[in-house]
């Protein structure tokens, strides 16, 4: 039997990650002995106090019938507290949250509530692949807005086309920035209100990495903060980096009601809902004492001092991101990012991920996740310092 896919499929570039995943386990095969600074997911363990929350509420009945809906009252409530608290932002818990299975499934199905074939999506490049991913499965049109150092590796807005900016539906943005580890000043975010009214243009903040920062002084901001942001957009946000969550699927999307409504009309759709012991489990780690996380940043802290301090040793350029668990690293001269990517995999047995791989902006850097401990990181520079370039 001859098995024809969707056309779409055949649209979508390899998933990156699963690429490397591939590539590494290779090379495990082979005998290596991996350093693994490719995918963003986080090493150490979700907290024990969370843990624990949710074995007690796997035990409950209740929660063993199908969730359904925007998520429980109380998860979402707990969403609006964490806000007030962090940020001074009012949410009703109401119609101004969703909870989600991870904002990853958010950020791919927000397509399906607001993108017609022909509609252009905005989309920074180099960035998370899931942006043009959901675009492509609606028939939609990206246009790609290159982030580069001389801009703060924020986008420009003012050179979108104004023939695309009439098309327009929909922009994302994602700051504290996967992966170049840039954090957007909340004169931008100004900014991208006016714009996003001007044109009619919804935004969409990926906001997952605003709690992995290192100066007190210098948090990063939600925007949400912005005067009139909940008229023009939502902000989606995860437990994943903040508390080691990643494999609990547990996020949100929270903000203007009638696309956080209409995200739910296509959850209610696709899927039957969080759920409901991992939403008990995010409610514990959302209410409770934050110094869990707290002791998580300054992990990652001693991790980018030793890297990056290492690799500016060794005769890389690298700029220590105030933000996020990765390095955005220039690379040495003479390579592409594939180039090194494959030179250090293979002479070093170290897997990071090339930046022309999440946008061809992306040329010249590679990116490295903080996600091993400190002793592996300098076991990695020590076998990047023997590599003859």
């Amino acid at each position: 039997m001859e098995i024809k896919y969707n056309d779409k499929l055949g649209k979508l570039p390899p998933y990156l990650f699963i690429e490397i995943d591939r590539k590494k386990k290779e090379a495990i095969e082979r005998g290596a002995d991996i350093i693994s600074l490719g995918v963003g997911d986080p090493d150490m363990p979700t907290p024990e106090h969370i843990i624990k929350a949710g074995q007690d509420a796997l035990a409950k009945p209740a929660n063993h019938q199908y969730p359904f809906g925007s998520g429980m009252l109380s998860f979402r409530k707990a969403v609006a507290g964490w806000y007030k608290s962090r940020f001074n932002v009012d949410l009703n818990p109401e119609n101004e949250v969703c909870a989600l299975i991870g904002s990853k499934e958010g950020i791919g199905h927000i397509h399906l509530a607001l993108i017609n074939p022909g509609d252009v999506v905005l989309i920074p490049e180099p960035g998370y692949p899931v942006y043009n991913t959901g675009t492509i499965f609606t028939d939609g049109e990206p246009y790609f807005m290159p982030l580069l150092e001389k801009n703060g590796f924020l986008p420009d807005l003012d050179a979108i086309p104004s023939d695309i900016l009439k098309r327009a539906k929909l922009i994302f943005v994602n700051y504290p920035n996967n992966p170049t580890a840039a954090v957007a000043p909340k004169e931008f975010y100004v900014k991208l209100v006016a714009f996003a009214k001007k044109n009619n243009i919804i935004v969409a903040h990926d906001s997952a990495y605003s709690e992995v920062y290192y100066d007190e002084n210098e948090k990063p901001v939600s925007f949400l903060e912005i005067e009139g942001a909940k008229d023009v957009g939502v902000e989606f946000h995860s437990l994943s980096k903040t508390y080691n969550m990643t494999g609990w699927r547990l996020g949100w999307v929270c903000g203007n009601k009638e696309v956080v409504q209409a995200v739910a009309k296509v959850k209610d759709n696709y899927d039957s809902g969080v759920f409901q012991a991992v939403q008990e489990a995010g409610i514990t780690a959302l209410t409770s004492s934050q110094d869990c996380v707290e002791k998580i940043r300054k992990i990652y802290k001693e991790r980018r001092d030793a890297l990056c301090d290492g690799l500016n040793q060794i005769g890389w350029n690298v700029t220590k991101p105030k933000a996020t668990f990765y390095v955005w690293a220039k690379i040495p001269k003479g390579y592409t990012s594939s180039q090194i990517v494959g030179k250090l995999l293979d002479e070093c047995a170290i897997v990071c991920t090339p930046g022309n791989g999440l946008g061809k902006s992306g040329e010249g850097y590679v990116r490295f996740a903080l996600t091993v401990d400190v002793p592996r990181i300098k076991e990695a520079l020590n076998r990047i310092s023997k590599i003859k370039w």
